[in-house]
């Protein structure tokens, strides 16, 4: 990878670390993950209107892009729910490295070498320890986060490689990642207004300023990895959004009050040595 490309993908794993954070604040985490897709929508929307169309190629991935991103943001609502940040967000993001790699192998045809797949394995294996202790109870898995965040990764993975795809045959990024945040934001109004009805304008309403903060940086995060999916391989620059969990478990414990555990340090390292393989490959 680039060094270039390695330096604006640690900047796009720590904005998306800084969103995921906002899910734990103020707004109950299932109306929050949809809002944060609506604004997302919201604030993409000119951005359509000053670049070119996504080529027609493209349209079929963002049309799937959508309804997965839909799938994505519920789920990752309802493991917040129960779940502390540092345990749902590093399972969630540490189980999708492996399944966008193996995603990108079979529907792409890309190859990432034996350093590649050892520092996605190595990453993967460390964010997934990361995610072993919550904070309500140090002794036990939250096992409803747990199997939600599991199906979280599994979206992830699945709209990594679609988006990957896509933006390659879009013919501008930018179009596409417009475009891409406008699609979901519409999936998402459809299914938030049939949910929450009312509820779902009051909770914008009072949380309207951070809902914006909050999709301009998962629209900065996603732009910069989607660009550089131009650049890499999928799975290398998948893999590298994966840091955000070091950035994640810091705002835990910085902001949120969660512990400091020691296994979650010894996952740290592992991360770290991970990063360090992914940028040889």
């Amino acid at each position: 990878m680039d060094s270039f490309v390695f330096a604006v993908m640690l900047l796009a794993a720590a904005l998306h670390a800084g969103w995921n954070a906002l899910l734990k604040l103020r707004v109950e985490p299932r109306i929050a993950s949809t809002l944060l897709g609506i604004a997302g929508g919201i604030v993409a929307l000119p951005f359509c209107l000053l670049f070119p169309l996504p080529a027609p190629a493209a349209w079929p991935f963002l049309a799937a892009s959508g309804l997965i991103h839909l799938v994505y943001f519920q789920s990752l609502g309802i493991a917040y729910e129960t779940g502390d940040l540092g345990q749902v967000y590093p399972l969630a993001r540490g189980s999708a490295p492996l399944l966008t790699a193996i995603g990108a192998m079979f529907f792409v045809g890309e190859g990432i070498g034996i350093f590649g797949w050892v520092g996605v394995t190595t990453l993967a294996l460390g964010v997934v320890l990361l995610s072993l202790k919550g904070a309500r109870d140090s002794s036990r898995i939250e096992v409803r986060a747990v199997g939600f965040a599991l199906l979280t990764a599994a979206s992830i993975g699945a709209y990594t490689v679609v988006d990957g795809m896509g933006v390659r045959l879009s013919g501008h990024v930018g179009a596409y990642v417009a475009w891409n945040f406008v699609a979901g934001a519409v999936v998402l109004s459809v299914y938030g207004g049939w949910r929450w009805r009312g509820g779902l304008v009051t909770a914008f309403t009072g949380s309207a300023r951070m809902l914006l903060l909050g999709a301009a940086m998962s629209i900065g995060s996603y732009g910069i990895a989607l660009w550089a999916m131009t650049q890499a391989p999928i799975a290398i620059v998948g893999a590298m959004r994966e840091t955000s969990v070091l950035f994640a478990a810091l705002i835990g414990v910085v902001f949120l009050g969660e512990p400091l555990l020691r296994l979650r340090i010894m996952a740290g390292a592992l991360v770290l040595a991970g990063v360090v393989l992914l940028r040889m490959a």
